[in-house]
């Protein structure tokens, strides 16, 4: 997926660091068109300190520190996230994890700024490997024997989206935006797990859109489990992670795995593998809508080929 759209740097200028972190809306649009700027054909991130993690109390902390990328996910520290979290889990005087965001946003989802296709090129089997990765790493919140909490403000999108949703508790601020809208750019989640957090209506009507939620709503459909004030997210996430601390780790560790294997024997793993596979076709075809984009882009800048996908809409 990431691999596709970045063919759309065709004059190497990219907006932010993805291009789900433009929300479709013209609050975006404005985001766009006071920070786009030119990246190099390929740039990695500086590794250190890009994911932090802290063990406090019975309580493992882990952060995406990119707080100017609005913590999008590069390439470079996919591996150090899912080792932080493992690190985590395995540490025995851990008893429950919490994820979160440096910053204003928990994640714009993963980074268009990378060069994803030097690292995976352009054919299908590249693109199913490029999912194939992206899937491992959202699949290690779930796979840690551990809770994992998601700490959410900001921006919640794509990837990072997913990220959430692999998590065992969701607990968002007020101000937190959900959604999934790589499906505007004919492309699809590396991991389908929202149908089964949300149902399939509701999924359907939020994958078939790329529509973007509010707080309210997330909590309304059962994408998240608590709302807090902003200013209180960290005090009331922190609380409910002592709470959880206060509980066997044999307690946690079991029931986590009677929670999971319930979802692994309805086919779980296996829908979210089937959701890489077609995605990897899906990413590997030239649509009209990504044509026409591309065609708008080079001509008129990449604001204006935002403007003119908005406008389908309205």
């Amino acid at each position: 997926m990431r691999a596709r759209l970045a063919q759309l740097n065709s004059t190497r200028r990219i907006p932010l660091q993805n291009y789900a972190s433009l929300n479709f809306n013209v609050l975006a649009l404005d985001i766009v068109l006071q920070h786009s700027f030119p990246i190099p054909s390929r740039r990695g991130v500086t590794v250190k300190d890009a994911v932090q993690l802290e063990v406090d109390a019975g309580i493992a902390r882990v952060s995406i520190n990119r707080p100017k990328a609005m913590n999008a996910i590069h390439p470079d520290i996919m591996g150090p996230l899912a080792d932080a979290l493992r690190r985590a889990d395995r540490d025995n005087g851990v008893r429950v994890l919490v994820l979160s965001g440096v910053g204003e946003h928990f994640g714009a989802g993963y980074d268009l700024k990378a060069d994803w296709i030097a690292q995976y090129g352009r054919e299908p089997m590249g693109a199913r490997q490029m999912l194939m990765d992206c899937m491992k790493l959202e699949f290690t919140p779930w796979d840690c024997a551990k809770p994992v909490i998601a700490m959410v403000r900001g921006y919640c999108l794509e990837g990072s989206c997913e990220l959430a949703m692999m998590c065992c508790v969701t607990i968002a601020s007020e101000t937190a935006h959900f959604g999934e809208p790589e499906i505007r750019f004919s492309t699809s989640p590396p991991v389908a797990v929202m149908p089964w957090i949300v149902g399939l209506k509701k999924a359907r009507e939020l994958l078939y859109t790329g529509d973007i939620i509010d707080a309210q709503e997330a909590l309304r459909i059962g994408m998240v489990n608590r709302v807090v004030a902003d200013d209180m997210l960290e005090q009331e996430t922190l609380k409910y992670a002592k709470r959880v601390a206060a509980i066997s780790p044999e307690g946690l560790i079991t029931t986590k795995a009677a929670i999971n294997k319930g979802a692994e024997i309805a086919g779980f793993r296996q829908a979210m593998q089937y959701g890489v596979e077609t995605g990897a076709i899906l990413d590997s075809t030239e649509t009209e809508t990504y044509k026409k984009f591309n065609e708008i882009r080079d001509r008129e800048g990449l604001p204006a080929a935002i403007r003119w996908r908005e406008k389908q809409f309205e």
